[in-house]
């Protein structure tokens, strides 16, 4: 809200209003009073958020800028810069990396779902085959996002394993993290999933609860106190919301069926975790797909089933296609069984649905009616056996 309430209001009034929250808190922290902590905390927050999007909008009107081309500039490396130089080296190296995939044989459509989902390159895809993963549910996979960069994280954890020194092995993990997110041209969802999962392995090494609410919530405000704006990127909205109902609904819908009956079958415990995942995300990111795109993907849950593990064998099979040319067959092979698969979903009857212009508070009421059903679930008492 005070990033929103600082796009349309004067810095200075925002800096003024700013240091009498400061002085208020600081009067409440110095009383010990908890409600009157948490108001002027707030507040603070807010005029904090309000002030730092009031100078980037003011940066952008001297630029006579708007808030899309803004963003759209984010995408193009600036020459003029240190930072833009280094993106556009790493980019360099990724065409070769591309070229190499083409001269394994990897070609025509896996070769540019291979060249999206592992490297980021999304011009080779084709107006159908966007498409069909628009309709089925599956576009997020095109778009280097957490879940990519998950992947790779846990491949590399398992590589290290064997390792004794957490601090040395999480630290040699989060750099080729953030190697990787240079290498494909630093897209704002790949740098985004990268500062999520460096707080991940931060708090991992103080074995502490490693992603909660707290955690997330503190991830969105660095990245929206370097860069207010990013607020109104769709992507930033629709990532931390999705992670976010994972968060919230997990607890609830982990407990049917009972701990005791999912440790004794394992496979209905993993195909009950998937579901639960999938209609966790689902169930944030659907009013925000509904409002900017129109539509609403019915068949999510078979989508996620096939995708999630077809993303996982790409990505590892694309990795090591780099060093054993023998594997560019079977990386084809999955590739098109997982195109061949989204196709047929998405020409199911009622595969979406279409249409949708929700408008803004038609939203907001979506999320509310879903706070409510959340309450009362979570005063339905869990099955302990």
């Amino acid at each position: 809200m005070g990033i929103v309430t600082g796009a349309y209001t004067s810095v200075a009034m925002l800096i003024f209003l700013l240091s009498s929250a400061v002085v208020l808190a600081l009067v409440f922290l110095l009383r010990r009073r908890p409600l009157g902590q948490s108001i002027a905390i707030a507040a603070t927050m807010f005029l904090v958020g309000a002030t730092l999007a009031a100078r980037q909008r003011d940066e952008l009107t001297a630029r006579h800028m708007t808030v899309r081309q803004w963003q759209l500039e984010q995408k193009t490396p600036d020459a003029s810069t240190r930072l833009g130089r280094s993106r556009l080296f790493f980019l360099k190296q990724r065409d070769r990396l591309l070229s190499h995939y083409q001269r394994q044989g990897v070609e025509g459509e896996a070769y540019a779902i291979v060249a999206a989902m592992a490297l980021g390159d999304r011009s080779a895809l084709d107006k159908d085959l966007r498409q069909t993963y628009n309709v089925s549910g599956a576009a997020h996979v095109l778009a280097l996002s957490g879940m990519h960069i998950g992947i790779i994280y846990v491949l590399l954890s398992l590589l290290m394993s064997g390792r004794r020194r957490r601090i040395v092995t999480q630290v040699v993990l989060v750099v080729a993290i953030w190697g990787f997110v240079f290498l494909v041209g630093m897209p704002v969802s790949a740098v985004r999933a990268a500062t999520m999962l460096s707080l991940y392995a931060l708090l991992s090494l103080g074995y502490r609860e490693k992603m909660s609410i707290n955690a997330l919530a503190f991830t969105a405000l660095v990245i929206l106190m370097v860069s207010p704006f990013t607020l109104f990127d769709i992507g930033f909205q629709m990532s931390y919301m999705a992670v976010l109902s994972i968060l919230v609904w997990m607890p609830v819908l982990e407990r049917w069926p009972s701990p005791s009956f999912l440790q004794r079958h394992r496979l209905v415990r993993w195909v009950w975790g998937l579901t639960a995942v999938s209609i966790a995300a689902q169930a944030g990111v659907a009013p925000l797909v509904a409002f900017y795109f129109g539509r609403v993907s019915t068949y999510f849950l078979l989508t996620n089933f096939l995708v999630l593990p077809a993303v996982t064998l790409i990505l590892w099979i694309a990795l090591a296609t780099l060093f054993i040319a023998a594997l560019s067959p079977v990386l084809t092979a999955v590739v098109v069984g997982l195109n061949t698969g989204l196709s047929i979903i998405s020409r199911l009857p009622g595969s979406s649905i279409e249409g949708l212009h929700p408008t803004l508070l038609q939203v907001l009421l979506v999320y509310v009616l879903l706070l409510c059903i959340y309450w009362i679930i979570s005063l339905v008492p869990s099955r302990q056996r």
